[in-house]
Order: structure tokens, then sequence, then C-alpha cells
């Protein structure tokens, strides 16, 4: 009874409770495209996708229609005997649809939503996908005890910026990203950095994120101004079209580089660790295709002794915070994290408790099959835009 009866879709809107802008759009609304898959048995699991069309091409509308268009034969071949062969069918899920474009949160939304069903159906725990990748060095306890998650600062003005700030201090955030890009940067980034005071570079670190919105010029020009700060490193100073110009700009400053929009599959991360081109990756789930190719990402990089960190996609619900935690699980050496915002961000969400940080951005293992999380049906018709797609196979 292990194959799929219906595969259901839920595009969302769940309203911020305020507005959090950077470089590239400024949102109010998060926009997830929720992913329930019945398998025959009525196990039900539940995967999500946050897309943006500025990283991977992709829109909310693109994946459902990929979704509706692509996955349905593939997803009709799936009788799976025994747990690995469930991760084998899902690790051939198409990356690429019928035009040739890439469709990773489309790919993902699907993924997750087959890894949360078939580990409650077998009763196999998710740590078991990390052991059939054959990834070294992979496996609990990762980094979920050690990491804390991070404070993102998003392009407020500057009274907001310190109040921002204080608040996160206040709830023993000790890690900060800002995101820069804008006319006042270097302000922005010497008003933060004085409000952090004598414990920057100590007890509390400080990430810069333009989100591709600098030039070569600019960047060198911003980053040059505050080169006495001690700025942990600067995340996707340049548009992915300007990758080239990375290790220029490497030499040209004293900061580390992440990557970020720049980085979304493995053929990426090989590109820019072959260019020499970042120390850093940003690993998102919904960005990188999944669970299982975020693990395989980030394996890359500790292979080629690159850095790399959770990331997440701003609206995140419960179900991608939860594969955010499942990955921390697995991982190890995880540098900064990034996502669990919860209630904090949304001002409601469709799981029955809040996958969200607590004091001093400490997050817990999660206890369970699948996701560990329960999600709400009643809460998915509330926040639904359209009324729900049924695909049954």
């Amino acid at each position: 009874m292990s194959q799929i009866a219906f595969v259901r879709i839920f595009p969302l809107a769940i309203p911020l409770h305020k507005a959090f802008s950077h470089a590239a759009h400024v949102r109010r609304m998060a926009d997830p495209v929720v992913v329930q898959v019945e398998l025959a048995d009525h196990t039900v699991g539940y995967g999500e996708a946050l897309a943006r069309d500025y990283v991977t091409g992709e829109t909310a509308e693109t994946v459902v229609a990929n979704i509706r268009g692509m996955m349905p034969e593939v997803l009709l071949r799936f009788r799976p005997r025994l747990f690995a062969e469930a991760l084998e069918m899902i690790e051939q899920l198409p990356v690429i649809d019928r035009n040739g474009r890439g469709m990773p949160a489309a790919r993902a939304a699907v993924e997750l939503a087959l890894l949360d069903a078939y580990s409650r159906h077998f009763r196999r725990p998710l740590g078991e996908a990390v052991g059939w990748l054959g990834l070294a060095g992979l496996g609990p306890p990762g980094s979920v005890e050690a990491v804390r998650f991070s404070g993102v600062l998003s392009g407020d003005d500057l009274g907001r910026l310190r109040s921002s700030v204080r608040k996160m201090r206040w709830f023993g955030l000790h890690d900060f990203k800002l995101k820069v890009g804008f006319a006042d940067d270097v302000e922005r980034i010497r008003t933060v950095a004085g409000y952090l005071g004598r414990s920057l570079g100590r007890s509390t670190t400080l990430r810069l994120d333009a989100n591709g919105g600098w030039t070569l010029e600019r960047a060198v020009e911003v980053l040059r101004a505050v080169q006495d700060l001690p700025i942990r490193c600067v995340e996707q100073p340049l548009p992915r079209e300007q990758d080239g110009q990375l290790p220029e700009l490497k030499n040209a400053t004293p900061f580390a580089l992440m990557a970020d929009e720049s980085l979304v599959t493995i053929g990426d991360g090989q590109r820019l660790i072959d260019e020499h081109a970042v120390d850093i990756f940003n690993i998102r789930v919904s960005k990188n295709g999944g669970l299982l190719s975020a693990l395989k990402l980030a394996h890359l990089a500790m292979k080629n002794n690159v850095d790399y960190q959770l990331g997440c996609m701003v609206g995140e619900t419960g179900i991608l915070s939860a594969a955010g935690r499942r990955f921390l699980e697995n991982m190890p050496r995880v540098l900064f994290a990034e996502g669990s915002y919860g209630r904090f961000l949304l001002t409601g969400d469709i799981v029955d408790r809040p996958v969200q940080f607590g004091w001093g951005g400490k997050g817990r293992p999660l206890e369970g099959l699948g996701w560990g999380i329960e999600v709400q049906p009643e809460r998915l018709e509330r926040y639904a835009v359209v009324k729900m797609i049924e695909i049954p196979l």
C-alpha cells in the first residue's frame, strides 16, 4: 500500500508582521506552495517551497504548473517495498522542466512531502536517509545543539534598525545579518556595529548580505569604507551574472565572501569551488531542490574546505523550518543558521506548534518521524489563495 493515491497543492498567502525588504525585493506576504502527498494506506506527508524568480527563475505559479505537469507520471511509478527503495525513487525526481529550465523549488516541495510520507509509512527516521546517501561525516548529532539561529536585519530606516538590533539582543541573539545594497550602506553598517559595540567580533558577529545589489565598484567602495570593522563575511555581493568578478573582489577587500543566489545546483557549487570565488556557501532547502540536494551540496563544501551555513527563505512555514532543523541534526560544522522564525515573522502558521528558536537562538532536535510536526488542514484552507488542487494518481 505504498503507492501514491493523491497529490494536493495548496498555494498560500500568510501576512508578515511587518514588511521585510532587501536589495532585490520588498515582501509583506509569505507565499508558500504546500504539497500534500497521500499514500494508498492514507499516510500523509507534507512539503513546501517558496519560489523566488530572482533566485531560481521560479514563481509560485510556475511551481504549481511544474508539479502538475512534470510530477504525476513520475509518481505513478512509486511502489517502494522498503524505505531505501523510496529514497532511491525520490532522488530521481526531475530537476529540469520540459523547456530545459531548472525547477528546484517545485522539486523541493514534492521531495519533502515524499520524505515525510515514506518516513511515516515505513516508520523509519529521516536520519536514515543521510546514511543511505553514503556521505562520510554526516549524521547525528550534526550541529543542531551547537549552532545558534541568527537575527536578520532588513532594509529598515536607521531608527527601526536600532530598535530591531535592541530587541534581538534582549532575546539573547549573538549572530546578526544585515541587508545592504542601499544608498546609505556605510551608515547602516556602522549603526549596527556601533550598537553591538565592543561585543562585535568577540561574543557577537555581523555579516552583510547585498542580494546581488552591488556592482564591483560599489562593493569595493562600501567594503573599504568599513574595513576596520570585524565583519564576518559578505553574502552575494554581486549579481550571479558577475560571478567572474568575485576573485577580483576577494583580492580588493579583507572580508570572506559567501554565495547565495549564485549557488543553486551542485554544478554551481563545483564551479564556485574550481574558480576559488567564495569562502562560504549559503544552503537553503527550497532553493537547492530539497533536503537531499542540500545535504549533498553541504558535503561537497565540506570535502573542499569551504564553510557553509543553513539559510532560509523569508516566510517559511513550520514545514520548511522543520526540514531545516533536520539538516542541522545531520550536518556537522554548520557555521551559521537562519530560519525557524515561526510566529516571530508570520502572523499565522499551518502547523500544530510553531517551529521557532528559543532564547539565545537555540534550536532543539525535533522528535518523531518525518518532520516531527503536524499540519493543520483547516489552516491550509484559511490561508489558501485559490482552491486546493487535487491530482488523483
